[in-house]
C-alpha cells in the first residue's frame, strides 16, 4: 500500500530533529565542511605507513587524466615493469593511446555483432537496452588488453604520444555512442527485413566511419617506429625499424596465457569460472573470464607473485573509504553513521546485491608488508599522476582490502592445482547488468 508523507509527520521530524542538540554541531559541520571532511577519522589510517616488507622497484607513475582507461594503465604498468626488470629501464613508458585508439574499432565491431544477433528481440528488451545504453565506453578488463595486445602490438610511448582526446576523453565518446545507436538501429531494420547481403555493406561502411572519428581523434595509428632509449646504466639502445607487433614478439615472451582473474564476489557461488562475453573485445582474442573464489586465495597468490618481483593487476571500489590526496584506502575512513546518528550494516555481498559497491578502478600492486606472517598494508600504483598520494602511490589497509577489492590478476603458477582446473573448465555466462560486471 503506498504512504502518503503528511504535514503532521513533517512536524514529527522537525520536533524530534530538534529536540537533539548535536544535530545542529553535525549540521553546521556538513553543510560548512562537507560530508567526508566532517566524518574523517584519522584512526582508521593512523596504523598505515609507507614502510613494506616485500617491495618491487618502481619509479614514476603515469596520469590517465580525465579519461577511464586506468585498465589499459595497470596492464601496460604490469608490462612496463617486466621491460624494466629485463632491459634495465625502469623508466621506460608505453603509449596507452595506441591501444585504446584499436580498442575504439573493435569495441565498435563487436557491438554491431551484438546487435545484428538480437536483432529479432524487442529493443526494450533488457539485453538489447544493455548495448544500447554503453555501446563504447573508456572502460575494461586484463583480458581486453591482453586481445588488444596479441593482435597490435605495443608501442613506445613516444611513438604515439597522448592527444587531447584521449586524455578527455567525454566528448568523444559522446559522439561516437550517439553514431553507434543510429548504426545499430539500422543494422537492427536490415536484418528484420530479411537483407542479409546490405547488412555487411553498412556493417563495413560503419566500421570506416568509427576508424575515421577515431583518427581524426587519436591521430593516425603508428606502422614502424625505432626503439631508443638510454638504459639504467645509461648505455644508448637502438633498434631500428620496428613494428609495434615485432616490438612485442622480440623484447616479451608471451606468458600471457598463464594469468588467472581471480575474483571475490560473495554473491555468487565460490570456486566457479564466470563467463562475462558482452564484454570482449577482439572477435577470437581472449574472453573476459572470472574465477569467483576466498579472497584469501586472492591475498596468497598476490604475496606469492609478488615475493617472485613481479607486479599485479587488480580491480576495486576506489571510491569507497579512500581519500584521493592522502592516497589512503582504510575501512572506516568516514564516520558517516556516527555523523548522521544511523546505522548501515551491508556486507560485501549485500552491496553487491543492491549495487551499492562494485569494481570501478584498475591499479598496479607493487607491494605488502607482511608481518607475523600476515598481510597488514599494501603499496598500490596509481595512474592518477604524481600530485596525489604520495607521489602518485596510495597504501592500502588490509582489511580495505577484504571488503572493496573484488579481483587480482595472478599466474597460475601462484594459485591451487584446483583452481587451476576450474580455470581450465568451463565457463558460466552472466548476464550484462550482472554485479561483476
Amino acid at each position: 500500500m503506498a504512504h502518503k508523507l503528511t504535514f503532521e509527520e513533517i512536524a514529527e521530524f522537525q520536533k524530534d530533529y530538534e529536540s537533539k542538540s548535536q544535530n545542529k554541531v553535525a549540521e553546521l559541520a556538513v553543510v560548512n565542511n562537507g560530508v567526508q571532511k566532517a566524518s574523517l577519522n584519522p584512526a582508521s589510517y593512523r596504523q598505515l605507513n609507507r614502510t613494506f616488507s616485500i617491495e618491487i622497484p618502481t619509479d614514476a607513475v603515469t596520469n590517465q587524466k580525465q579519461s577511464g582507461r586506468c585498465w589499459l594503465f595497470a596492464a601496460l604498468n604490469v608490462m612496463r615493469h617486466q621491460f624494466a626488470k629485463k632491459y634495465k629501464a625502469k623508466n621506460f613508458l608505453f603509449s596507452q593511446a595506441y591501444l585504446f585508439f584499436w580498442d575504439r574499432i573493435e569495441r565498435a565491431n563487436i557491438f554491431f555483432d551484438e546487435i545484428i544477433e538480437t536483432a529479432d528481440q524487442p529493443v526494450d528488451d533488457r539485453t538489447v537496452q544493455s548495448y544500447l545504453r554503453a555501446p563504447d565506453t573508456d572502460g575494461g578488463q586484463w583480458a581486453m588488453a591482453v586481445s588488444l595486445i596479441r593482435k597490435y602490438g605495443l608501442v613506445p610511448d613516444y611513438a604515439y604520444g597522448e592527444s587531447f582526446t584521449a586524455n578527455n576523453t567525454s566528448n568523444f565518446n559522446q559522439a561516437l555512442n550517439m553514431k553507434l545507436r543510429e548504426d545499430g538501429l539500422v543494422l537492427r531494420k536490415l536484418v528484420q527485413e530479411g537483407k542479409d547481403s546490405e547488412v555487411e555493406v553498412k556493417r563495413k561502411e560503419f566500421l570506416n566511419e568509427v576508424y575515421r572519428m577515431a583518427t581524426i581523434a587519436f591521430g593516425e595509428p603508428v606502422k614502424k617506429f625505432d626503439l631508443e632509449y638510454k638504459d639504467d646504466d645509461s648505455k644508448y639502445q637502438l633498434d631500428q625499424d620496428l613494428t609495434p607487433t615485432d616490438f612485442f614478439k622480440k623484447y616479451f615472451v608471451d606468458d600471457l596465457d598463464d594469468y588467472v582473474v581471480l575474483f571475490n564476489a560473495p554473491d555468487h557461488e565460490m570456486d566457479k569460472l564466470y563467463a562475462l562475453p558482452f564484454e570482449d573485445n577482439v572477435v577470437g582474442g581472449t574472453p573476459v573470464q572470472f574465477l569467483n573464489t576466498d579472497i584469501q586465495n586472492l591475498k596468497d597468490a598476490t604475496i606469492k607473485q609478488l615475493e617472485a618481483g613481479e607486479t599485479i593487476w587488480f580491480g576495486c571500489d576506489v571510491g569507497k573509504s579512500s581519500d584521493r590526496q592522502l592516497g589512503i584506502m582504510a575501512n572506516g575512513m568516514y564516520q558517516t553513521d556516527n555523523l548522521f546518528d544511523i546505522k548501515t550494516t551491508l556486507s560485501k555481498k549485500e552491496r553487491l546485491l543492491t549495487g551499492a559497491s562494485g569494481s570501478t578502478h584498475a591499479m598496479t600492486l607493487v607491494g605488502v608488508d607482511v608481518v607475523n606472517g600476515k598481510p597488514r598494508q599494501w603499496k598500490v600504483e596509481n595512474s592518477w599522476g604524481e600530485k596525489v598520494g604520495k607521489n602518485g602511490y596510495f597504501v592500502m589497509g588490509d582489511d580495505w582490502f577484504n571488503e572493496y577489492l573484488f579481483k587480482v590478476v595472478v599466474k597460475k603458477q601462484y594459485i591451487p592445482e584446483k583452481l587451476v582446473k576450474i580455470w581450465e573448465g568451463p565457463a558460466t555466462p552472466v548476464h550484462p547488468w550482472d554485479s561483476m560486471a
